[in-house]
């Protein structure tokens, strides 16, 4: 077999490949073998047909088919491994010669990764949040945890804003009483927000066994998105009464003996966060500025499977959990069609260019994923999936999918080592210092949970089809 490459552009090649007939005896033997399986021909047992036979009855051409589909994959990759092309998706052939008993030539169109050069990333500087907590910060921490302590006590008045009431609730659409839009004995606390537009003003002034209608636009069940008569009967109204914030309340509320200690706790805590919420924004904006020093051009069809798949998640994963479609999503995004649409390519150009040059990285840098670093980075997969470790472990060995573990880690490595040779300073000019546990955390949160750059840590389109 002879090939040759011809580069069509940054991203994308055409392989030329010659296979002399010889070549494609293996497949040729196996195309007659599965044809005397399928086939009956009368005279000769199933299996048991001689090859002029099925030549005859079912023409040569139809073999030639079978070997050249049998083959194809295998020539395609040995020319690819040939021409140590680093693939991506699935290539386009053309067979542009087909000669019995002489040869066989083919093309293949197919992208691959650009070739990358990186810059030196140490002069980067990059600025952060100032990680600041204020007395008032931590007030209003300990008044949070206050309010998980309250307790309730039912009283004979009309209901106000903060009263736990207990309510019936019923909702018509067209005039028809929805089978799912009947509830009894909910609990809700009035001005919290957790229940349907419009429902505090229509229960705020009942006692109990009052009733009261009003409309309002359903968020999820058989009829979401859709306006809705909603009545709502009062059984019952309970005041919420807190507890009194001293040293007693910091025993029942904490393994603390005194208010002062459980401050000084929630100080610490708030501290925590804000550094890790610190950390998470250097990773962010080093990664930004690293991708403006690198040219990265994208393959057009990767860019395409991205932006679908992208665009597949919101509407069939994330949108359907909270009953919208993706119109009501715009309409309450307020965005148009156009609008999400270059937000979405955006998006997905970001994330490759994200993958293409960390993993450039991994590989300058030689860096490698340990037992204990995929053991670490697949539990917190499985926390934030709400999966048992075992659960999440079993699904990605089905779905074969630890070496996207595997790349998920090593760019978390790749961007750390950017963000170590980093200068990061605080809005009050002074230095951060971002220790390796830090930014190995942050490195993960800031990829998994931001919307600019999840190909980073989950990878593209592309190399969840590969794996």
């Amino acid at each position: 077999m002879k090939s040759a490459v011809e580069t069509l552009n940054p991203t994308r090649v055409r392989l030329t490949v010659e296979v002399p007939f010889e070549e494609l005896k293996d497949s040729l033997d196996a195309a007659y073998k599965k044809i005397n399986q399928q086939v009956t021909v009368k005279g000769f047992r199933k299996g048991k047909i001689p090859a002029r036979v099925i030549d005859q009855r079912f023409g040569r051409g139809a073999v030639l088919e079978e070997a050249v589909n049998d083959a194809l994959p295998k020539l395609y990759t040995e020319a690819v491994n040939e021409a140590e092309l680093n693939v991506l998706g699935q290539p386009e052939v053309d067979i542009t010669e087909l000669k019995d008993g002489e040869t066989l030539n083919f093309t293949a169109e197919v992208d691959v990764r650009p070739t990358i050069e990186i810059p030196d990333f140490s002069g980067i500087e990059v600025e952060v949040d100032a990680v600041e907590v204020t007395d008032e910060d931590i007030d209003k921490a300990v008044e949070q945890l206050r309010e998980r302590f309250a307790s309730t006590s039912p009283v004979e008045r009309a209901a106000e804003d903060g009263d736990v009431v207990t309510i019936d609730l019923q909702a018509k659409v067209d005039g028809e009483v929805l089978e799912d839009g009947v509830a009894e004995g909910v609990s809700y606390t009035i001005g919290s927000g957790e229940l349907l537009d419009g429902i505090d003003d229509a229960v705020k002034g009942l006692e109990a066994g009052a009733e009261a209608t009003f409309t309002s636009e359903l968020k999820g069940g058989s009829a979401a998105g859709k306006e809705a008569e909603v009545t709502v009967k009062v059984t019952q109204v309970a005041a919420r009464e807190l507890p009194e914030l001293d040293d007693e309340f910091a025993q029942l509320a904490s393994e603390f003996d005194t208010l002062e200690e459980l401050r000084a706790d929630s100080r610490k805590r708030l501290e925590n966060m804000k550094q890790y919420d610190q950390a998470t924004q250097a990773q962010e904006r080093v990664l930004e500025k690293l991708l403006e020093l690198v040219e990265v051009p994208v393959p057009e069809k990767l860019l395409e499977d991205e932006i679908n798949t992208r665009k597949h998640n919101l509407e069939h994963h994330q949108l359907g959990q909270m009953g919208l479609d993706l119109e009501k999503y715009l309409e309450i995004q307020g965005k148009t069609v156009e609008e999400f649409d270059a937000e979405t390519e955006e998006a997905a150009v970001k994330g490759i260019k994200t993958q293409f040059v960390l993993d450039e990285l991994v590989a300058k840098e030689k860096l490698n994923v340990n037992q204990e670093e995929l053991t670490e980075h697949l539990m917190r997969r499985a926390a934030s999936s709400g999966m048992s470790p075992d659960q999440f472990a079993q699904a990605v060995v089905q779905n074969n999918q630890v070496q996207l573990l595997v790349g998920e880690v090593a760019r978390g490595k790749a961007l750390a080592l950017v963000v170590e040779a980093s200068t990061v300073k605080d809005t009050n000019g002074e230095l951060v210092d971002l220790d390796d546990e830090d930014e190995d955390e942050t490195t993960e949160g800031s990829a998994e949970t931001t919307e600019e750059t999840p190909a980073a840590v989950e990878g593209s389109a592309e190399e969840k089809n590969e794996a």
